[in-house]
């Protein structure tokens, strides 16, 4: 198989979707790897390494004209999409339950989108929890500061100093984002509450309080008074989304308007539309923005703030199913792997997600209609809606 790497062309994007490694590997498989020109470069990989590891450095409209398929990072902005052709498929993150137009240029295009974020396995995201386990330690890094005064914060260290308490820091969701944001909070000396989302989350709350052996709180939603809760807090970080649909709105504009002046809010979920109703995206180049007297940072490529990392991390997770892509051809692996098919959102001009179709009011079509054949996925539905912590 041909397949294209371009150069992820979002504001302040540094990632790569593949590594010398990977192309290496596909490589030693017999496929052809078209790698943009600089497309490495933001995470510390040169052109000379991808030729050295057997890829061939192209120009943009080669890469996109000659792939069979297309892997990236990011979702595509709408100005890729033109480039992309009938048939192709497209294997990245695409957030579509938030963007409409771009759902309707890529069925418009008559493509197979897979999503790296709705990829299901053994009841995990896979291609997401490396992403979202950066983006937890990143939440506090970056609230960190947001809080200090020069950022319009309150001018409060994480840790506190003796004599002066440390800063209390609550978490909404119990996943990937909670656990590595809790590890990077209470290791910074904060006083961290986790608050669960549903009824199954007591099972991660008890795990959370067995790992940090009681020096976190924890809390449900629909047990406690949340705007308490959150009027306490001087950093909120939100790591709740819906698989392939907008993330749930759980905290309003008035709840916003009682946190402390100068308290911060991380919105780990703002990617798929985010949890809280002052919620808008930002770029890294222009990260954070005051609304209620709250200092928000929600910028919606989070991980790209550290290319090289996140680069490899996710390219770890991602490999395995190009793999299968490539060796079997699209139409048998979607129709062997329960986990790709479940990461098709868009086939041959159909929705195939059913949260995506909820959340846009676009029809939606079950994935074994659109291919014409049984696959993998058990039942009709490629990608249901289901509450996830990112």
């Amino acid at each position: 198989m041909l397949i294209g790497i371009p150069k992820e062309i979002k504001e302040s994007e540094g990632r790569v979707a593949m590594t010398p490694a990977g192309v290496l590997e596909l490589t030693s498989r017999h496929h052809c790897i078209l790698v943009e020109e600089g497309a490495g470069r933001g995470s510390g990989i040169s052109d000379e390494e991808f030729r050295k590891a057997g890829a061939v450095v192209s120009k943009r409209p080669t890469v996109f004209d000659e792939a069979e398929m297309i892997v990236k990072v990011k979702e595509p902005l709408l100005e890729e999409v033109d480039s992309l052709h009938e048939g192709q498929i497209l294997f990245s993150f695409l957030h579509l339950a938030s963007d409409k137009e771009l759902t309707e240029q890529l069925l418009r295009k008559k493509i197979i989108g897979i999503a790296y974020e709705t990829v299901e396995e053994d009841g995990n995201l896979p291609l997401l929890t490396p992403m979202s386990a950066i983006a937890g330690r990143l939440a506090v890094q970056v609230g960190a500061c947001c809080l200090e005064s020069v950022h319009g914060g309150r001018g409060i260290l994480i840790g506190g100093v003796p004599g002066v308490l440390p800063a209390e820091i609550v978490i909404l969701g119990a996943g990937t984002v909670a656990l590595n944001a809790a590890k990077i909070a209470a290791g910074m000396g904060a006083r961290v509450t986790v608050v669960g989302i549903v009824r199954e989350d007591i099972a991660r709350l008890n795990h959370l309080d067995d790992i940090f052996k009681g020096s976190l709180s924890t809390a449900m939603w629909d047990t406690e008074d949340i705007s308490v809760i959150l009027q306490r807090a001087d950093l909120l970080i939100c790591g709740v989304l819906l698989k392939g649909g907008k993330a749930p709105l759980l905290v309003t504009g008035e709840m916003v308007k009682r946190m402390k002046p100068g308290s911060v809010i991380v919105d780990v979920s703002v990617d798929q539309g985010g949890c809280v109703e002052t919620t808008r995206p930002t770029t890294p180049a222009n990260p954070t923005y005051v609304a209620e007297n709250v200092v928000h940072c929600c910028i919606s490529n989070l991980p790209g703030i550290v290319p090289r990392t996140s680069t490899f991390a996710l390219a770890n997770v991602t490999l395995p199913y190009i793999l299968q892509i490539a060796d079997k051809g699209p139409m048998e692996a979607i129709i062997s792997s329960q986990a790709l098919a479940r990461g098709v959102n868009v086939f041959n001009g159909r929705l195939t997600c059913l949260p995506v179709s909820e959340s846009l009011d676009i029809p939606y079509v079950p994935l074994e209609e659109a291919i014409g054949r049984r696959c993998a996925t058990g039942s009709g539905h490629s990608c249901t809606g289901q509450l996830w912590h990112r």
